[in-house]
């Protein structure tokens, strides 16, 4: 994926959508048989509410009747919403903004589909994959002594900001060298 990422391209388009008077029990059902989160509550095709599992069970635990309630009675008529054409980094402040763990994605008011932190994590680079240049990583893989591979040249200043952690047993230290693509101390080079 070239260029930043929009909201369209990683979005979840299926939802289970309900009325507000539809049984809490077989929603909630259809929720779990589709494993789909949250509920979006529909009149006609414009939202007016969610509802998700926590909702549900906080009802439940509040006193309510789950055999004899209905959708409108767990829903949140806010809904945290976001336009298709967004960015990935601004969904993710909106999510944070709201403390919402999803996004109802819409268009002229109009769901597409939800977007969760789930969905963001599961699409975002490492930033140091997009930033990375061979200098860096030579800087970085060469630290304190002479690195075991060819060309590479060992840094000269012994400060804090030159450790780095071996990729294999998590040792912070100055002495790493590069091995197969990961960053080795030397008693992981040794095995």
């Amino acid at each position: 994926m070239n260029g930043e990422v929009t909201v369209q391209e990683v979005m979840n388009r299926e939802y289970v959508g309900a009325s507000e008077s539809d049984d809490l029990l077989e929603t909630t059902e259809l929720l779990i048989r589709e494993d789909q989160h949250p509920i979006l509550v529909l009149r006609g095709n414009e939202p007016v509410g969610v509802a998700t599992d926590r909702d549900i069970l906080a009802y439940v635990v509040d006193g309510g009747d789950p055999s004899t309630a209905t959708i409108g009675d767990v829903m949140r008529e806010a809904i945290p919403t976001v336009d298709p054409e967004a960015s990935l980094p601004e969904a993710r402040d909106r999510m944070a903004a709201r403390s919402a763990e999803f996004l109802v994605v819409t268009a002229g008011g109009e769901p597409m589909g939800t977007l969760t932190e789930h969905d963001i994590l599961s699409s975002a680079r490492l930033e140091s994959e997009s930033t990375e240049t061979p200098e860096t990583v030579q800087q970085v893989a060469t630290t304190g002594q002479q690195a075991a591979t060819e060309g590479m040249e060992p840094a000269t200043a012994d400060t804090f900001d030159e450790q780095g952690i071996c990729s294999d047993c998590g040792t912070l230290t100055r002495d790493l060298a590069s091995f197969n693509g990961q960053l080795l101390c030397p008693d992981c080079r040794d095995v």
